[in-house]
């Protein structure tokens, strides 16, 4: 199966799905900790994918988005940024928008902390 197909199937499986470095329970870089934080601390059901572990879909997945750098969001087959971009949408809301007009479960409260914490 080509890194492109694999790619496919991940992201149109999913609902939520982190391409990263390493794993959502122990993540090997800064930025794709940062991501996979946010969605943890929000108990957002998520599929991670660690780069890592494939060089194909390392490359792959720049590749399939048009995007130079790992970690990568997809929600609903959709890409939706790296880390820079899902840290300014989670400290907007935008990202509580965007679950929640997709229909993914998240905790609103822990969203409304992060921002608190951080304003």
């Amino acid at each position: 199966m080509s890194a492109d197909t694999k790619i496919k199937e991940a992201v149109t499986a999913n609902d939520v799905v982190l391409f990263m470095k390493g794993t959502k329970d122990a993540p090997q870089c800064g930025f794709s900790s940062r991501v996979a934080g946010v969605l943890n601390f929000m108990g957002v059901e998520f599929s991670d994918v660690n780069v890592l572990a494939d060089e194909e879909i390392r490359q792959g997945i720049k590749d399939y988005s048009d995007w130079p750098t790992i970690p990568q969001l997809y929600v609903k087959g959709e890409f939706v940024g790296g880390c820079d971009i899902i840290t300014e949408m989670t400290l907007s809301g935008e990202l509580d928008t965007l679950f929640a007009e997709n229909g993914v479960t998240y905790d609103k409260d822990a969203s409304d902390k992060i921002r608190a914490a951080n304003a």
